[in-house]
């Protein structure tokens, strides 16, 4: 009997559990053996000692801890399978859906997608990479047409003397760049300063944050070609943020090279609380002139959904000056709201700075959103259209004298005259 045991589990060992390895059927077959051993030792035990009765309890406990542990294995299979996979396959379903979704996501985008509170939050944020993908694509194709005109002029130049001209051309960009950079590299030790406040990441979405780095590379780049650039300074820039993975998509390489000041510093630990003034649009004080002596600070924020008083309420905790611009004395404000880009901020300050003069300045507002300047101070022109009421009303001539000579009192005396 014992040799017929030990030859059943040679068998066993020796070809069935090879074969079980080879096509992955371990699981299947290890609550077999072990059943078929503890039958074989039992048969064998009953037939040695006659005597002894079988324990079926303990049988039946070994029987169910073999179930139990090839349950628990087929139960960790699906855990084990990560969340990002998950996420995957359901983009992939979207996608067989005809949703908008993009071809191509990294997994920081997909971690993203996946803290998204809702579905339609889900779906937006899909929608928004997907138009970025097609706006990437497009982007690119405009490139390669604009390299392949651009290799066939110069195909074209070879055969003539223009070669001289674009050699010229190189020289004289290549010479440019190198001014522009010697005043940005001057106006780091004798520049004005120009902060802009980079504390708003958790007020905006990552939508919101792409837009506010597009912005300020456009005002960086605007800043160097300028006659007498500003000194800029991102203050309160903490390491790996959001704007910090933004800044080097956009700049890449030239990030470590750019002429300017970053630091995780609050600008109040680093200027003068008497020089700061806070430009925001929120402010009941107007701005009148440009002060040369003054360092001014630019929210870094763009808001899709206005949020107001969040930069004004800022400057209040920290007790800073606040100003806004002087848009409705210059302006006649038709639609839209009177939050301008950070980069057409940056156009009216280093117009202001060189020129002192407003309706320069406030040329780059966008002209959709006014009629033209105003001709007259917008004070008087609403002291007039409330004289036009009042005698629409049918009110007294002697009130509508005594208005107009405390609002006009040099006219006044010349119609007396």
């Amino acid at each position: 009997m014992q040799s017929a045991n030990m030859l059943l589990r040679k068998t066993v060992r020796s070809s069935v559990l090879p074969f079980a390895a080879q096509h992955r059927m371990q699981k299947d077959l290890f609550p077999l053996s072990r059943a078929l051993s503890l039958s074989l030792c039992l048969k064998q035990d009953k037939s040695c000692e006659p005597s002894e009765k079988l324990d079926l309890d303990e049988w039946k406990k070994v029987m169910k801890s073999g179930l139990q542990e090839e349950a628990s294995e087929t139960v960790s299979e699906p855990k084990e399978l990560s969340s990002l996979a998950a996420a995957r396959e359901t983009l992939e379903m979207w996608r067989l859906a005809g949703r908008a979704v993009p071809e191509n996501i990294c997994e920081e985008e997909l971690k993203t997608f996946m803290e998204c509170p809702s579905k339609s939050a889900k779906k937006k944020y899909l929608k928004y990479l997907h138009l970025k993908e097609l706006q990437k694509k497009n982007d690119k194709r405009k490139m390669d047409e604009k390299r392949e005109r651009r290799l066939e002029a110069q195909n074209q130049a070879s055969k003539t003397d223009e070669t001289k001209k674009s050699s010229f051309v190189c020289v004289w960009s290549s010479t440019m760049d190198k001014a522009y950079n010697w005043r940005a590299a001057q106006s780091m030790i004798f520049g004005q300063p120009l902060v802009f406040d980079m504390s708003y990441e958790k007020e905006m979405s990552v939508r919101e944050v792409t837009n506010t780095v597009r912005q300020i590379v456009l005002s960086e780049s605007c800043n160097r070609r300028s006659v007498d650039p500003f000194h800029i300074h991102f203050c309160n820039f903490k390491d790996d943020s959001l704007y910090h993975r933004e800044f080097i998509k956009q700049y890449r390489e030239a990030w470590g090279k750019l002429l300017i000041t970053v630091t995780d510093q609050c600008y109040t630990e680093i200027f003068p609380k008497d020089k700061l003034i806070y430009l925001t649009a929120d402010s009941p004080k107007v701005m009148k002139t440009f002060d040369h002596d003054k360092i001014y600070i630019v929210g870094s924020m763009v808001d899709r959904s206005i949020k107001t008083g969040v930069s004004l309420a800022r400057a209040k905790r920290l007790g800073l000056e606040t100003a806004a611009l002087p848009l409705d004395e210059y302006l006649l404000w038709s639609t839209g709201a009177k939050n301008l880009t950070l980069d057409q901020m940056m156009h009216i300050l280093l117009t202001l700075k060189d020129t002192a003069d407003w309706k320069k300045a406030l040329e780059f507002v966008p002209k959709r959103k006014y009629c033209g300047f105003v001709s007259k101070p917008v004070k008087e022109l609403k002291k007039t259209l409330d004289l036009i009421n009042i005698l629409k009303h049918g009110k007294g001539r002697e009130e509508v004298q005594k208005q107009f000579a405390k609002s006009y009192p040099k006219k006044y005396k010349l119609k007396q005259k």
